[in-house]
């Protein structure tokens, strides 16, 4: 039996391991070709080995699929064209981008450095940028020349970048980043025939294993767990959405943030305006004292990091 990305042509960055290693079987075993990214580097970046991402395509060989590694870092220009170009020389082509690499340097803003701010807005924001916009510039060369696309780009946001999180104002402003430039290239790219969509996943892998939070959530949802083999929080569990969404079957999804954890899945709501006043003429700075805090009294608060919201 076929699964529903047969034949599809996925590349995965940072897929070493975590999350990314998971897409990556998971696309295998629903029959697509996986080039398999990852630099091989430790958390926070530093480093390189082109042992996980080499170790997780000779895995999915040993299981009847079909892959190859790729080792460049996509978060450079040349890196990321490198990685659609092997897609189209090993598989003859590309149907899905799966932007999920990232690194982790976190601190509070007043200790934060420079070089901690560059290093993860690097990863995210332009490892996201790099290899969209390589892989979009082959789907509108294929649409000008008469080929018809049913291509996906799904990319990785955070709950740290749609909800927020203490200590990550690097990291958080990159996820935020992401969803916003992913909601945007929605709109630009639907002409080509291409659908973008981001997943906001919580799970317990080494980027998270520290963080209190995630560690809650998973304690609270092993005591709610009926099933003591599950793994509420294991990184397998996010994937299956990313596998749908870059299947055939998602062709009507796109410009959307999907919150996912475990079993759970919600798509999240974005900004909106909430209450107003407009006055149809200038204010004067100091008549706002009368008007902001009612506003804000009126106004949803803003969202824990599950998504809910926080009491007033």
């Amino acid at each position: 039996m076929s699964g529903i990305c047969e034949g599809r042509i996925v590349v995965i960055t940072g897929a070493g391991g975590g999350i990314g290693r998971q897409h990556a079987l998971a696309f295998a075993a629903e029959g697509a070709k996986v080039v398999v990214n990852d630099l091989g580097g430790s958390r926070d970046g530093t480093g390189a080995s082109a042992g996980p991402a080499q170790a997780v395509a000779e895995e999915i060989k040993a299981a009847g699929g079909e892959a190859v590694a790729h080792t460049e870092d996509i978060s450079t220009w040349d890196g990321s064209l490198s990685l659609v170009q092997r897609a189209v020389d090993a598989f003859g082509g590309l149907d899905v981008v799966v932007n999920n690499a990232g690194i982790l340097r976190d601190r509070m803003l007043t200790n934060m450095t420079e070089a901690e701010w560059d290093a993860v807005i690097k990863v995210h924001l332009k490892g996201t940028f790099g290899p969209a916009h390589h892989a979009a510039a082959y789907w509108r060369d294929r649409s000008k020349a008469g080929e018809v696309n049913d291509a996906r780009i799904i990319n990785t946001s955070s709950p740290s970048g749609i909800f927020g999180n203490v200590g990550q104002t690097n990291y958080g402003a990159a996820k935020a980043g992401i969803a916003a430039f992913t909601v945007i290239a929605a709109m630009e790219l639907s002409r080509y025939g291409v659908t973008v969509n981001a997943i906001a996943p919580t799970a317990l892998t080494r980027m998270t294993e520290d963080l209190g939070f995630v560690k809650k959530q998973d304690e609270d949802a092993r005591e709610a767990s009926q099933d003591e083999a599950w793994n509420p929080l294991g990184p397998e569990n996010i994937s299956p959405l990313v596998v749908w969404l870059a299947s055939p079957r998602s062709s009507a999804v796109t410009g959307r943030v999907f919150s996912v954890a475990g079993g759970f899945i919600s798509v999240a709501e974005g900004w909106v305006n909430g209450p107003s006043v407009d006055r149809q003429g200038k204010w004067e700075p100091g008549e706002l004292g009368e008007v902001i805090p009612g506003l804000v009294a009126k106004a949803a608060t803003n969202a824990d990091m599950q998504g809910n919201r926080r009491s007033a």
